[in-house]
């Protein structure tokens, strides 16, 4: 009996230990993949959006009146300066200059005899035949006849003109709107009620406007000061992207910043001129702007991805000597393509965990795979933001990038 109560008191004791559920063994260290940062020269560029517009536009209007005759233009086609875009009737004009050439002869001809009798009259001046009268008569008639010579020479002048203007040529290159006005209608001329007949608009080059932030003026102004002192042009080279486009494929520069900050805003417009030969771009689209806004520097790049926040401070992780992790706050720099520059907080020696960023806990150890950035990442680096790029640009747009310094 004694027995059986002390094995029933051993099974009792071993009971709760049996039901014991075992410790689960440690997770297995999280998988990642680790990148050494890299250095490249890179250029600073600030992107805006804005607007294309014309440096012309010409409302072409009747300067005289009459029927057009005939209008030997391609409605929205690309025209050269002097081409004939409009006719108005010229004959009652060819009819008028003829009336005021005969003008201009009669008056001749009356100057001619006037001056025969002054002549006559001046070599007896001074002798009983003529008097003073008669004298200061001719003199008179003379001039008479001089200033109607001077006034019918100039209603012939107007007649000319006249003439001329009915031929409607374009006065600058560019494309032509549609045709206001077409042959057969009537036309007025002069100031205030000339019948509009086309507009045109010049297209190469073609102005980009866009507004900046006072701080990226300020900016411009101390690299384009930079630019000028080593030897260098002062326009900023800048280049223009197309909505669905994904290169920056039309050059220009910067030629014009606005004398005043508006202050609801606190921007300052700007504007780049565009390289248009191609005719691809026209007044009044939707553009992106990039403005040149550093010169070339060497800059520690890793992918964006690797970039984490936590509220206001960008950190990455960082692999240690001992297979673990650590957070790192880093301070950021533009964007380059699909690669960050990191301005503090890494170097190239470092090893920065670019993807499994959310199984990889600070502290914790990690199974790294070694990787390196992708080159098509470092290839868009160096051929769209490299100094070589900047040099085809310049070039492109006809700045002299190691011109000589003007005294």
């Amino acid at each position: 009996m004694k027995l059986q109560r002390s094995l029933l008191s051993s099974l009792l004791l071993l009971f709760p230990l049996a039901c014991k559920k075992p410790e689960p063994p440690a997770p297995p260290p999280a998988p990642v993949t680790i990148a050494s940062p890299i250095e490249e020269d890179v250029i600073e560029w600030d992107e805006f959006s804005g607007h294309l517009e014309s440096p012309q536009t010409v409302n072409l209007a009747a300067r005289v009146s009459g029927v057009i005759v005939q209008a030997p233009f391609t409605e929205g086609a690309s025209i050269k300066q002097g081409d004939l875009l409009f006719e108005i009737d010229p004959r009652p004009y060819q009819a008028e200059l003829a009336s005021k050439d005969a003008d201009v002869a009669r008056a001749q001809a009356q100057f001619a005899q006037a001056q025969a009798h002054y002549r006559r009259y001046e070599k007896i001046r001074g002798t009983r035949a003529i008097s003073d009268e008669d004298y200061d008569q001719a003199l008179a008639s003379l001039q008479s006849a001089q200033a109607q010579i001077a006034s019918a020479k100039a209603a012939q002048q107007t007649a000319r003109l006249n003439l001329e203007w009915t031929k409607v040529t374009a006065p600058i290159a560019g494309k032509v709107s549609k045709k206001y006005v077409t042959e057969g209608n009537l036309v007025n001329g002069g100031a205030g009620q000339a019948t509009q007949l086309t507009v045109i608009n010049s297209v190469d080059p073609l102005f980009c406007y866009v507004n900046v932030p006072e701080s990226r003026f300020l900016q411009y102004q101390v690299l384009g000061r930079a630019r000028r002192e080593a030897g260098q042009s002062s326009d900023l080279p800048c280049s223009a992207q197309l909505e669905g486009e994904k290169t920056w494929n039309h050059a220009g520069r910067i030629d014009f910043i606005d004398t005043q900050i508006d202050r609801r805003t606190g921007t300052i417009q700007i504007r780049g001129v565009l390289n248009n030969s191609s005719g691809d771009l026209a007044s009044g689209l939707f553009a992106r702007l990039r403005v040149l806004a550093s010169a070339p520097y060497k800059a520690v790049l890793i992918p964006d991805i690797a970039v984490s926040t936590d509220q206001n401070t960008k950190y990455v992780l960082v692999l240690k000597d001992d297979q673990t992790v650590e957070m790192r706050g880093v301070k950021i720099g533009k964007l380059f393509g699909k690669l960050r520059a990191v301005t503090q907080g890494l170097t190239i020696a470092d090893k920065v965990v670019i993807n499994g960023m959310q199984l990889a806990k600070p502290g914790s150890k990690v199974n790294p795979t070694k990787s390196a950035i992708a080159e098509e990442q470092i290839a868009e680096v160096r051929k769209s933001f490299s100094p070589t790029a900047l040099l085809a640009i310049m070039t492109e747009v006809g700045i002299t990038p190691n011109a000589e310094k003007k005294s």
